[in-house]
């Protein structure tokens, strides 16, 4: 089961909700399906699944509709049209107590301004989800404060927050998401608002918690690199729809129009392509119980002055030259064991990623050899490969990643989504 799933939903704000969605349905342009209404769609038509342990990513610009889609993720806004499944349950048809129930037990959020409580410690704010939901205070003090050694704060526990720069504030609302104890973490922007070496830094804290917790992570942001760098798979959107679903490499390699197809045209293709995606199937590949007659064959069959060899289990075990062909032949062997070359081809595991290839490429005499998780060859790497692989693509279509003129401007749906909740 997916840790959460969601089935076309809709967001309209405004008025003639219900017919706005029908136009909507039929797949027209936003501009054109609500020209006449007094409505503004934020999220049209947005179907996706979450795996457990997963970090999601949802991308896009100002007025894209993504900061609007999470709110409704977890409850803070009520869908037009359309299903939220946590855990199976369907959120959207939870009365109050239960919603807030499930978000207690299930969801946690982080804001994209720490949302901190001046007035409370560092471990006050911390364990803030915890007293809510009645936990004792000796509780709530121990649970805030291994949140808080996760992130690096311990020694900040009684400080109040405005003690603390941005980028520890913002690990406070970790450490709150994380005392909580909740499966799904929410992310709406969370580290926009700092400035790039302390964003890394806090990216790369995430990822380690990640490693370590696992945890189900929904994560929104505008920050292409930001996606590419923190999500197992990425969600774009644009003018309220999803228009592609993908992991990082997906997303570069086969974009899916035009669109984003622009978008992605200035990423370092070298740091999120992996050895992988750019590997070929090697021209032959023998076992070393095989002749040095079959290896000479090969060698004339494929033109090539190596052939790749391996041992019990398929596991990888280096090359036989020419040279090494010739002296078995002269010697009389009957197969390829005392031949094998184990210092003229580098191998990299398949999750390298092509900037690290380039050492490799430029110092082995043959095609980088590609290893799997149990050491078997699953492709090779020659040079010219590796160089065409760099190559962008041209987008299929005219794109612009500017915002439409007519969709609406993060202040008008944040001043409609402000009213919907207070009411």
């Amino acid at each position: 089961m997916s840790a959460l799933a969601v089935q076309s939903l809709y967001k309209i704000f405004g008025n003639r909700a219900d017919e706005a969605v029908r136009r909507l349905a039929d797949g027209a342009p936003r501009a054109e399906a609500l020209a006449g209404l007094p409505a503004t769609a934020a999220v049209i038509d947005a179907t996706f699944e979450v795996r457990p342990g997963e970090i999601f990513v949802v991308m896009g610009l100002s007025g894209s509709g993504k900061s609007t889609l999470i709110r409704m993720l977890n409850g803070l806004l009520r869908p037009t049209s359309g299903s939220v499944r946590v855990d199976g349950v369907e959120l959207t048809s939870l009365k109050p107590a239960a919603l807030r129930k499930l978000r207690r037990d299930k969801i946690s959020m982080v804001f994209q301004h720490f949302a901190l409580m001046p007035h409370r410690t560092v471990a006050e704010n911390a364990g803030y989800a915890l007293e809510v939901a009645g936990l004792p205070k000796p509780e709530r003090r121990e649970r805030a404060m291994e949140a808080l050694r996760m992130v690096g704060l311990t020694e900040w526990a009684d400080n109040l927050p405005h003690d603390l720069s941005g980028g520890m504030r913002q690990r406070v609302g970790l450490a709150r998401a994380l005392a909580a104890g909740t499966d799904i973490l929410l992310m709406d922007e969370a580290f926009s608002a700092l400035d790039p070496l302390i964003r890394r830094e806090i990216q790369d804290q995430l990822l380690e918690l990640q490693a370590e917790l696992g945890k189900t992570i929904i994560f929104i942001t505008h920050d292409l690199n930001e996606a590419m760098r923190l999500g197992d798979r990425i969600a774009v959107m644009r003018d309220g729809r999803i228009v592609q679903i993908g992991t990082a490499e997906e997303i570069l390699t086969d974009p899916a129009n035009g669109y984003v197809a622009q978008f992605v045209a200035d990423v370092d293709r070298t740091r999120i392509l992996t050895a992988s995606s750019v590997m070929e199937k090697p021209h032959q590949v023998l076992d070393v119980s095989a002749g040095p007659r079959v290896a000479a064959k090969a060698l004339r069959d494929t033109q090539t002055s190596v052939v790749y060899v391996t041992g019990p289990g398929k596991r990888f075990l280096g090359t036989v030259t020419e040279d090494e062909v010739l002296r078995a032949l002269r010697e009389n062997r009957t197969n390829l064991d005392g031949h094998v070359v184990t210092d003229q081809v580098r191998t990299v595991t398949e999750d390298t990623s092509v900037a690290d290839l380039f050492a490799d490429c430029a110092e082995s005499r043959h095609p980088v050899a590609v290893l799997d998780d149990r050491g078997r060859l699953a492709g090779v790497i020659p040079r010219i490969t590796l160089l065409s692989a760099l190559a962008s693509a041209t987008p299929d279509e005219p794109a612009t990643v500017e915002p439409s003129p007519a969709a609406p401007e993060p202040a008008d749906v944040e001043a409609a989504a402000g009213k919907e909740m207070s009411a």
